[in-house]
């Protein structure tokens, strides 16, 4: 993986995109710390179809749905009333 630094992506961006569909990802750093990363639609789109599902698709989906998640109701010790005071 090339790396560039954030000016000279800018200012060669064509050549910084032709280097990406070419070669594969890009780096790109600032101030000499990695930043970012230029990568093709196909591997981005490669990636999330392997990344875990959203919590609103976890939500939302059949097996989603648990026995017990909560523990059962009314089994909390509770202080004596004179306490509560």
């Amino acid at each position: 993986m090339d790396t560039w630094s954030v000016q000279d992506a800018k200012a060669r961006f064509s050549e910084f995109l032709d280097a990406c569909l070419a070669e594969g990802p890009q780096m790109v750093t600032r101030r000499g710390i990695e930043a970012a990363v230029l990568v093709p639609v196909q591997e981005w789109r490669r990636l999330q179809s392997a990344a875990r599902p959203s919590l609103k698709e976890l939500l939302l989906s059949d097996d989603a749905r648990a026995e017990a998640i909560a523990p059962p109701r009314g089994h909390g010790r509770r202080r004596p009333v004179e306490a509560q005071k």
